[in-house]
């Protein structure tokens, strides 16, 4: 079953986040673009066309993150989104980071 598959497990706090082959493996399950930023954070940016078709995209990131109980920071600019992922409560990455990137990652197609 891939990432996109699943679905997001909220955390309560007191999991320690993923780390070396671990982190690894989950990563390489995701498509191109995404960057592993001090093993703690993902983040990409996806660009279109102007403004309008990025905040539609936005908006499809929102619906989706509300839907699976797990929240990125989205930055919107002219014809871009930033989103940033990772699990507050633990400090670090968590599965379900990797799950809501790869979902995030289908809207696109």
């Amino acid at each position: 079953m891939s990432l996109a598959d699943r679905h997001c497990v909220p955390c309560r706090g007191g999991v320690p986040p993923l780390a070396g082959k671990e982190l690894s493996h989950v990563y390489g399950q995701l498509g191109p673009g995404w960057n592993l930023i001090e093993k703690k954070r993902l983040e990409k940016e996806y660009s279109f066309k102007n403004f309008q078709d990025a905040l539609v995209f936005a908006n499809q990131v929102g619906k989706i993150a509300e839907a699976e109980g797990h929240h990125p920071d989205i930055h919107i600019s002219w014809g871009k989104v930033r989103l940033l992922i990772w699990t507050h409560k633990v400090g670090g990455l968590t599965e379900s980071d990797f799950i809501l990137a790869a979902k995030c990652d289908q809207i696109q197609k």
